[in-house]
């Protein structure tokens, strides 16, 4: 299985560097020197990451052959593939790789159907599950162990334990002016 795990930014200095945007939880290991990934557009690789450096917060690489800014500015906006096994688990118990995700059933704890997530989003506060309801809608579910309870590959299942309002409209609002009640009754006086 091919997964993306970097997409190739702007070159840095004159040597052939070049900044990336991580899109893997193990950039140590799917970035690492020596390793071989794919490429989209396929013309531009395969390419192999001779070295790696933190500089500035951003990952920096630098690949075999390419040895100047020219070269490494001709390969911005290069999506970087690994070949992962489609079996092999992330490291972390309540880690999950994208396509383990893919196509699972939404339910919530009481066996409620909520739909099929369709699509992950990685945002960097949190990820989310776009998750295609029955009727054709989407909703949007934050994966955070607050709502995402389980996670069962065995069934194909996710078990989400929703706030009001998350999944439907009935959302419970609690404010001051809901016990106006009380209030009204002082004025009255």
């Amino acid at each position: 299985m091919q997964l993306v795990v970097a997409r190739i930014g702007r070159a840095h200095g004159i040597k052939g560097d070049v900044t990336v945007e991580v899109r893997t939880d193990e950039p140590e290991l799917r970035l690492a020197p020596g390793a071989v990934l794919a490429t989209d557009p396929p013309s531009t690789g395969p390419l192999t990451i001779e070295t790696g450096r933190v500089h500035s917060g951003r990952l920096l690489l630098r690949f075999e052959g390419v040895k100047d800014r020219t070269a490494a500015e001709a390969l911005r906006n290069t999506l970087l593939i690994a070949d992962v096994d489609p079996e092999e688990l992330p490291e972390e118990e309540d880690e999950y790789y994208d396509h383990q995700l893919m196509d699972l059933d939404v339910v919530t704890a009481d066996g409620v159907e909520v739909g099929r997530i369709t699509e992950i989003s990685h945002l960097p506060s949190q990820d989310l599950f776009i998750v295609e309801r029955p009727d054709g809608s989407e909703v949007m579910i934050p994966f955070v162990e607050e709502i995402v309870a389980e996670i069962d590959l065995a069934e194909q299942k996710a078990v989400i334990t929703p706030p009001p309002g998350l999944i439907d409209d009935r959302a419970e609002i609690a404010s001051s002016r809901d016990s106006g009640d009380s209030q009204d009754s002082e004025d009255e006086s």
